[in-house]
């Protein structure tokens, strides 16, 4: 399959007229194709590696925050986390309008060099003699602030892509950031090798060890990615039949390029896409959250059985994503996106409505007064805190189970252990789905003009659900227990499939709205 495709990649696009007829002709020459292809490759480079500065240091920033500052907690914990989503927040908007107006070599080239800048401000943060917590906070702000630039890679590739070849690539981008998702802690595993202690070069006041040896790399690849930028990336871009549209951001005009189609976007199907996006994006972000808690508190496990446990299957459902965008691409293709956007919804309500406690077995209650680790009381922070928590930090566990402070825990049904992991599947088949065909059809919406700003927008919503979705979890589960919280997300799904419904004829392609093709 991988092999078909590539070959279909290499084949210059072809007009959609009748053969015989005077405009029979290849639009595009292979030399053009090639020079595409090879952009939008060194983009998906690009998006593999922002996903994997934002992974690669995930299991180890609560560790190496208490070593350099003692002044830290779990509430400033969750900030330094939030402050990745809130900087591409920022940055998505402002990376997105800047390629509108200019070669989008530029942002790509600025916000790269942020991350390699914050990566190195991150190996640094032991330094100075105070507020070492504050220079941490920055430093991922700005990881997250150059991270904007997925903006800009989404709105090449839409506009760099034909209609028949968008859904395809589109799945390839969001592979390849999952896949950075997958490898970003499996890097971070393998520099535990070296210890806390590791080497240090006095001259510069650099320490390589494991929690500074991961951004070092990130530092090193995005250092790469700009070579290859700068050597390979070209601008493109087409219509929705392949045809090359002249813009400000094409360096090479020529005659037989055309000018955009002009028409009006269709607003409405714009804010319900970004609201839908908003939705998958916040859901999957709690879900991530509750897994470690939820487990710790119906299974009784220990910190280290739910690191471990909870790790595989989070990376499964990882591998299960990147399987799961490779084949939505062929389907795609039989029965749309729209319909795989709506069944993707409705496997998620249903991965949820499963998780919904039944049965009359409850679960192990935990009496003692500890301060848990299992459960988090008010803040993101304290959620967070368990997946960081050595084991070794504590030899004797102690009671493990339900927190007698949780009222709940003595009158809701236990999650059986086969219920969760079948909802984790399901949920695992239902995001993908839904991710890939939220961002195909946003960007057959937008059509042909320039979609910098839109995505901008659009992966701004997705920061702001990364943020939201926690902490909303957080206080619905510790004060009302699972069966509230995934209710409350059930209701959300039905509410986000009736407005999928109601603008399901409106998520069409620009150019099938204004009748320049058929779907």
């Amino acid at each position: 399959m991988a092999s078909l495709e590539a070959k279909a990649e290499q084949e210059p696009l072809l007009s959609d007229s009748l053969p015989g007829s005077r405009e029979w002709d290849i639009i595009e020459t292979e030399e053009h194709c090639k020079s595409r292809w090879r952009s939008i490759r060194i983009l998906y480079l690009t998006m593999f590696l922002s996903s994997v500065g934002f992974s690669i240091v995930i299991m180890s920033i609560w560790p190496y925050l208490q070593k350099i500052d003692q002044t830290a907690d779990a509430s400033f914990l969750g900030w330094v986390i939030a402050s990745f989503s809130l900087g591409q927040m920022v940055a998505s908007p402002i990376f997105g309008l800047w390629s509108n107006y200019r070669p989008r070599k530029e942002p790509l080239i600025v916000s790269t060099l942020i991350s390699v800048g914050a990566n190195c401000l991150y190996a640094y943060v032991h330094v100075p003699a105070s507020h070492n917590k504050y220079y941490m906070l920055v430093a991922r702000g700005l990881v997250g602030f150059g991270a904007g630039n997925v903006a800009v890679i989404r709105s090449y590739i839409a506009g760099a892509t034909s209609l028949q070849e968008r859904t395809s690539s589109m799945a390839n981008t969001s592979a390849c950031q999952a896949l950075g998702f997958i490898l970003g802690p499996v890097f971070q595993t393998c520099f535990a090798l070296i210890g806390e202690k590791g080497v240090t070069w006095d001259t510069i006041k650099l320490q390589i060890n494991m929690y500074t040896a991961p951004v070092l790399l990130g530092a090193f690849l995005g250092i790469l990615n700009i070579i290859l930028i700068l050597t390979i990336l070209r601008e493109h871009r087409v219509d929705d039949s392949g045809r090359q549209c002249k813009n400000v951001n094409f360096e090479e005009a020529s005659t037989d390029e055309i000018q955009a189609p002009q028409g009006n976007i269709d607003q409405v199907a714009v804010v319900a896409s970004n609201v839908l996006f908003f939705v998958i994006l916040f859901i999957f972000a709690l879900f991530e959250t509750i897994v470690t808690p939820l487990t710790m508190d119906m299974y009784a496990w220990t910190r280290e059985q739910a690191v471990l446990y909870d790790g595989i299957i989070l990376a499964a459902l990882g591998v299960e994503a990147v399987i799961i965008f490779m084949g939505v691409k062929l389907l795609s293709k039989k029965i749309g996106e729209r319909a795989i956007l709506l069944g993707g919804l409705i496997v998620v309500w249903v991965g949820f409505f499963i998780l919904l406690p039944w049965g009359n077995q409850f679960p192990k209650i935990q009496w003692e007064d500890l301060h848990n680790n299992s459960i988090p009381n008010t803040t993101f922070g304290e959620i967070i805190i368990t997946l960081w928590k050595s084991p070794r930090e504590d030899h004797n566990e102690g009671p493990t189970g339900c927190p007698i402070e949780q009222a709940w825990c003595l009158y809701t049904p236990m999650i059986y252990l086969a219920q969760f992991l079948t909802s984790a599947v399901l949920i695992g088949i239902g995001y993908p789905s839904c991710n890939v065909m939220s961002y195909t059809l946003y960007s057959k919406i937008l059509g042909p003009k320039p979609q910098g700003v839109y995505m901008g927008w659009l992966t701004a919503s997705g920061s702001a659900a990364r943020i939201l979705g926690p902490v909303f979890i957080s206080q619905v589960y510790t004060s009302w227990g699972p069966r509230w919280a995934f209710s409350l997300v059930c209701g959300m799904v039905v509410l986000t499939i009736t407005l999928l419904g109601v603008v399901y004829k409106r998520l069409i392609a620009y150019s099938i709205r204004h009748g320049r093709s058929q779907e």
